[in-house]
């Protein structure tokens, strides 16, 4: 009698530490292509100099490890993947990083100056560069999502915003090494751009345990009259709703099941979908929304939006625009898994702030690679995959060494099919925009 098949027990080791240990194993990557780096000196190189006289309005002195010098060591670290600061020093002292010379540096002066050189320098770096890089974004022709496309010509801005936990840090050194585990690095909330994929605002907080709320009264003050503004269950507040009605900003996010409403009236009503005018929220705020309910391969998925007017943002587009809220995992997923945020070099707080500007800095340049690529091919940039155009760039780089390409978004659109640069089509649970549109479309007022 054949025994029956156990069910395989969880894994007993943490995520962090498996991270941790492929990240300080695997070899050094190769030194960055040519052209690469003549683009990231390009866009970070004006924006770090321009950070210099602030850099000593501060009464911080120039030396070997000056901010020109430690912005082109941070961000080479970041995109080779190099695996720790001990690592670092020894190719500082052997290569050219970037806009920087070789020089003797030891792991002590290194580690020193990654906990001392102010961080939102960095981020200072990382906001001066993102009008550029959507300017760019903007003179490019490649095509849209279709409801991306369609929000465009009506709002000024169709951004997401969403937060993520950073992993834990190792505790080797310092205050950490005496914790009974190892804390997490903090939270990071995100306000993406959901036309160019880049980010308009980056906020970090030291406390792992920071709720999304937390962070209202900064994305508040930056959003604009006319924005549409999307977002999960966990930043549901019904006072926020009224600020937002309030500066005329718009927005889209799902419903609770345990939302309690009153019908002010339908506007559709279907056996698939219902579009209605709802009072929501406590007498002294009681306010009119939208709620839609839609009916997709056996599910209610069921949305809020301020946005009254069934003709200027119909239900199809209302839905459509909601599951492109996922692009903001998306980038998460970019910056954490493949840029190596999932790993941290020191546990200072200041380290870790310098890496989370620097890791997102370089997202924005990998961002306006990948739409250069988009654009070579005629492809929408959600077609066209970032992983493989960040690990293409390896055998771009071969290929440059022998004389056969010169121009990376060329080569890498010459080879799209043997480096894997467009994405396979998969099946998503998810409601298709491509097929959700043309369905709600067709449903007809009461």
């Amino acid at each position: 009698m054949s025994e029956e098949k156990q069910p395989r027990k969880a894994s007993s080791v943490r995520h962090t530490r498996a991270i941790q240990r492929d990240h300080t194993k695997h070899s050094i990557s190769a030194p960055t292509a040519k052209e690469i780096q003549e683009r990231l000196t390009e866009l970070v190189h004006p924006a770090t100099l321009a950070q210099v006289s602030y850099f000593r309005s501060l009464g911080l002195r120039e030396r070997s490890l000056g901010l020109m010098v430690m912005v082109a060591f941070v961000l080479e670290m970041i995109w080779r993947q190099v695996g720790g600061v001990n690592e670092m020093a020894r190719l500082i002292q052997t290569e050219a990083m970037l806009w920087a010379s070789p020089r003797r540096v030891s792991q002590q002066a290194l580690s020193q100056r990654l906990t001392s050189l102010p961080s939102h320098l960095f981020l200072n770096i990382l906001l001066s560069i993102l009008p550029l890089l959507q300017k760019r974004w903007a003179e490019r022709k490649r095509p849209l999502p279709p409801e991306i496309a369609w929000a465009q010509e009506r709002y000024s801005k169709v951004q997401a915003v969403d937060g993520s936990t950073l992993d834990a840090l190792i505790r080797k050194i310092g205050l950490l090494k005496d914790l009974p585990q190892n804390p997490l690095a903090g939270r990071i909330t995100g306000l993406l751009n959901l036309c160019s994929r880049l980010p308009s605002q980056i906020w970090y907080e030291s406390d792992s345990q920071a709720h999304d709320q937390r962070f209202w009264p900064q994305i508040l003050a930056v959003l604009k009259a006319n924005s549409l503004l999307i977002f999960d269950m966990g930043y549901i507040n019904f006072d926020i709703f009224a600020q937002l009605t309030l500066a005329q900003v718009k927005f889209i996010t799902r419903a609770k099941s345990n939302l309690v409403y009153a019908l002010e009236r339908a506007l559709i009503k279907t056996a698939t979908v219902h579009d209605s005018l709802v009072w929501i929220g406590p007498e002294d705020s009681r306010q009119l929304v939208r709620l839609v309910e839609v009916l997709y391969r056996g599910k209610w998925y069921r949305y809020l939006s301020n946005e009254l007017d069934a003709e200027y943002l119909p239900t199809a587009y209302l839905v459509a625009l909601y599951w492109q809220r996922w692009r903001i995992e998306d980038a998460y997923a970019i910056v954490k898994r493949l840029l190596g945020l999932a790993y941290f070099w020191c546990g200072a707080q200041n380290a870790v702030e310098t890496q989370v500007w620097a890791s997102w800095l370089l997202y924005a340049v990998l961002v306006d690679l990948t739409d250069s690529v988009a654009e070579a091919l005629n492809q929408p940039f959600a077609a066209i995959s970032m992983e493989m155009v960040y690990r293409s760039l390896y055998f771009f780089t071969q290929a440059r060494h022998r004389g056969q390409a010169k121009d990376a978004v060329a080569y890498l659109a010459a080879n799209t099919k043997l480096l894997g640069i467009v994405k396979r089509k998969r099946k998503s649970a998810h409601p298709s925009p491509l097929e959700l549109i043309p369905i709600l479309t067709d449903a007809e007022l009461p």
